[in-house]
């Protein structure tokens, strides 16, 4: 018989289920070729290198990664059917999340214009299997409130005596791939150590403040391994609208009634509501009644068996009483903003709250990338968002900031870290965070006891 031929593969990501599903189906499957990556979202992460050493023995000197999108004359222009008639790609798949469906038909329509299948995985293909209990915090789109809420259940969970270990979605930003195989967090040294953006930053900072440990990095069976070793329960604190890499024991999803309908017009989010155990409607506190209603409808619609929690998320300010009637630049967390679509956060809520006489923008005032991060965003009018994916990026949002500092009286920072630990700011911060409140019956503290109980029967 005639030897199969091999299928070859592009794979288009954002440096996270990309580099999962290469590790986990590809990597070494003699039935395909990876033959690139492509890059997207998150800046300065597409020309690189996936190195040899974790490509492996298939891939001996390793598979480049490109950039889906570039600039030319003044416009983006997609590179993907170049690159798939350069290696004479057979199968697109996308690997990415936060897309609107629309988007992904666009993909699929690029994809197969150009002479290749496109394909999207199930989670049958994605998912590991832990020897730990698992609980997944996902979400259906960007800023839904998933990070306050995989800290309350975290908190839930200590009280109760269990050594609860964090394992971030996948944020390897830093160009040497090599160096975030499995990283761990729990000191503050440990975010310097492995060159964290402030992204990172914005997601592990808060575990670390209640005494949680963290694992994030490229290779999840590898974390996963590390992590069982200290772990009474693995909590999967999910990125974007991404589905969980591990199977999970109990699937929590939050929704975003502020966005309301994203939760079944964005991919993969509807992936996770129809998966969902439970689904926590947010934002009760700011939503319309006729948004919640709205969200809740389609939770019904779509997932039936899923139970529903209402949640609201409060706004901790530190001296909030600093805010009333000053003049103020605002800083929100940068992911939420951008492909998040989001057009304000917690600073600006802290803003409007407590008083503060203007919210000064930004915009006039922005330098390089931070200029062209507005430029892509166009909804983004009155907030800075905190970019800072390079050490040349964090002094373009420093030199943006302290620009302003003839114009404001105060920075309102709506992300979660303290940005004195990353710039150096010429104005006083006020720290403004978002926190969860349980609203209504069931609560999540009652969903946990119930998880917990069953637990402990099993084992």
């Amino acid at each position: 018989m005639p030897e199969k031929k091999k299928k070859n593969v592009l794979i288009m990501g954002a440096a996270g289920m990309d580099f999962h599903l290469f590790n986990v189906y590809f990597k070494e499957n003699p039935d395909f070729r990876v033959k690139c990556f492509t890059a997207t979202q998150i800046p300065f992460i597409e020309n690189r290198h996936f190195p040899p050493e974790l490509a492996g023995p298939l891939y001996p000197e390793g598979i480049p990664i490109y950039p889906e999108k570039v600039k030319e004359g003044g416009r983006e222009v997609e590179k993907v059917p170049e690159y798939i008639k350069k290696f004479d790609i057979h199968v697109v798949v996308l690997a990415y999340s936060d897309l609107s469906h629309q988007e992904v038909m666009h993909r699929a329509s690029i994809a197969n214009a150009s002479g290749a299948d496109f394909w999207l995985m199930s989670n049958t293909h994605a998912q590991l299997k832990s020897k730990k209990p698992v609980i997944s915090i996902c979400a259906t789109r960007t800023g839904c409130g998933k990070s306050q809420t995989t800290r309350f259940i975290a908190s839930l969970l200590r009280e109760r005596g269990y050594k609860v270990v964090v394992v971030r979605h996948p944020m390897p930003y830093d160009p040497d791939l090599t160096s975030q195989i499995c990283q761990r967090f729990e000191r503050y040294q440990d975010l310097d150590k492995y060159n964290t953006t402030i992204e990172e930053r914005e997601e592990y900072e808060p575990h670390m403040d209640m005494g949680v440990v963290l694992y994030a990095g490229v290779d999840y069976k590898k974390i996963l391994e590390e992590v069982e070793k200290e772990a009474d329960i693995i909590l999967w604190d999910g990125g974007n609208n991404d589905i969980p890499f591990y199977k999970t024991d109990l699937h929590i999803v939050v929704t975003d009634p502020l966005r309301a309908g994203d939760e079944v017009s964005y991919h993969p989010g509807e992936v996770n509501l129809r998966a969902a155990d439970v689904v926590v409607i947010n934002k009760i506190d700011t939503a319309e009644i006729k948004a919640i209603m709205k969200v809740r409808e389609n939770i019904i619609g779509y997932n039936p068996k899923a139970k529903i929690v209402e949640t609201a998320s409060p706004v901790v300010v530190d001296d909030f009483e600093k805010i009333k009637g000053k003049k103020v630049l605002v800083v929100e967390d940068g992911p939420t903003l951008t492909h998040g679509g989001m057009k304000f956060g917690a600073g600006y809520v802290a803003a409007l709250k407590y008083g503060a006489k203007e919210v000064v923008s930004p915009k006039p005032f922005a330098v390089g990338t931070i200029k062209e991060t507005f430029e892509k965003y166009p909804h983004l009018e009155s907030i800075l968002p905190a970019m800072g994916y390079s050490p040349e990026q964090r002094k373009e949002l420093e030199e943006t900031i302290n620009r302003m500092r003839d114009e404001v009286e105060l920075v309102i920072a709506g992300t979660p870290i303290d940005l004195k630990r990353v710039i150096n700011p010429e104005m006083e911060i006020v720290r403004a965070r978002y926190s969860l409140a349980e609203i209504g019956k069931p609560t999540l503290t009652e969903i946990i006891e119930e998880f917990l109980k069953k637990l402990s029967e099993t084992l």
